[in-house]
């Protein structure tokens, strides 16, 4: 190795540990964060992706969302967190007619997203403050449920809540969601995933190459192309009303990297120009960064807050009411308490703690009643199977 890479090396190291810098993927170069916001601050579309449960992520969004609209008033706010059906709560919000009490509790956020709301209400406090529109971004999560579980082309037109076709995924797409569920499979199998370190015993998960011809990948693939494409359409449909107005999306960092997600399916519908921001961890993250990866990336701390707060329990999943009764089971989060308690996608859970669940906010309740350390008995329909878990809710030492 040359003299000249070393020290280009060496100068890329010391640019991954300064946090709150801006930096070009493909340069490795600093980028004059005022700029970088001026330039991408007109009529358009710019993504900022996420991890759901960093609080760096989500102050570095609110960060850039004021910067944005600093140069750029006229702007429209869309949320993967919402599905279509709770537009007009959204309204009403960003027209300062509901307490955030209120707004939470309408939108069914335990039950549809889930995740930590302190984490995102600075972003819709700032829209509200602002009276900048809020869009919803997302369909109902049964949809998307349902085609990994059927297929596309098995949804009646009536049952797909207006969506068009997707563009077909490109090859690097596949191979990136190919890991995805790779890693899922490993961590079912107990496994190593293709490419970890670590030695895989005989029962390893499947290779990258059989997981491209599985059939139920090619429906979990088709899965996240209508995720993919109903946030497009909604960005898509905003841009159209508004042809003088930022549009900026704020989702996760999956539907984001590279272009693959919502970035090829807003140039399917013609829709541009597009901005992909990205946060970046400082360090060996950083370090990794690929050429592609977004237009620009901002360099934020690697600390250990940002994993899922403790301050209210948290099964893990994703639900919807079942037809029949009880809560169906639409995704399991990674590493979380459903997962330890071997609960998996499509599961009926139709009690807990004893009690009769007939609806998805029934479940909720039971957990949020769950103090730290508490075995949580589930009892739950699999394929016709009636089956008795318990999840556990790790003690206070545990987190």
């Amino acid at each position: 190795m040359s003299t000249e890479q070393v020290n280009q090396d060496i100068d890329v190291e010391m640019r991954c540990q300064a946090t709150g810098q801006w930096l070009d993927p493909e340069t490795r170069q600093t980028l004059v964060s005022s700029e970088t916001l001026k330039q991408a601050a007109n009529p358009g579309v710019v993504l900022l992706g996420e991890s759901h449960t960093s609080r760096e992520d989500h102050l570095w969004q609110l960060q850039t969302v004021a910067g944005l609209h600093a140069y750029h008033p006229q702007m429209v706010i869309g949320f993967e967190a919402f599905p279509r059906e709770v537009q007009p709560i959204l309204d009403e919000w960003s027209a300062g007619k509901l307490s955030q009490q209120e707004f939470l509790k309408q939108v069914r956020w335990s039950e549809v997203w889930g995740y930590d709301a302190d984490l995102y209400m600075p972003l819709f406090e700032f829209a509200r403050q602002n009276r900048l529109p809020m869009i919803a971004l997302n369909v109902d999560r049964g949809l998307v449920s349902r085609v990994g579980r059927e297929g596309w082309d098995a949804i009646p037109a009536a049952d797909r809540e207006g969506l068009g076709d997707p563009a077909e995924a490109s090859a690097g797409y596949r191979d990136a969601l190919a890991r995805v569920w790779a890693t899922k499979a490993a961590l079912r199998h107990g496994s190593a995933a293709p490419g970890d370190d670590k030695e895989a015993p005989a029962s390893a998960a499947p290779s990258i190459e059989d997981i491209l011809k599985d059939p139920g990948f090619a429906r979990f693939v088709e899965a996240q192309l209508t995720w993919d494409r109903a946030m497009a359409e909604a960005l898509a449909d905003a841009r159209q009303i508004d042809q003088d107005a930022l549009v900026v999306g704020i989702l996760g960092r999956g539907h984001v990297e590279h272009g693959y997600g919502v970035p090829h399916q807003l140039a399917d519908l013609g829709t541009d120009p597009v901005t992909r921001f990205l946060p970046v961890r400082t360090g060996k993250d950083c370090a990794a960064v690929e050429p592609t990866l977004a237009e620009a990336v901002f360099l934020v701390d690697d600390r250990a807050s940002d994993a899922n707060p403790a301050d209210r329990p948290r099964l893990g999943v994703f639900i919807e009411t079942a037809e029949d009764g009880g809560v169906r089971l639409l995704e399991i989060v990674d590493d979380s308490i459903a997962a330890a308690a071997e609960l998996t996608a499509g599961d009926i859970i139709i009690e807990a703690a004893g009690v009769e669940l007939k609806t998805s906010a029934d479940l909720v309740e039971v957990v949020s009643r769950q103090a730290p350390g508490t075995w949580l008995p589930l009892a739950v329909l699999r394929d016709g199977d009636r089956l008795e878990l318990v999840a556990r809710f790790p003690t206070k030492s545990d987190e």
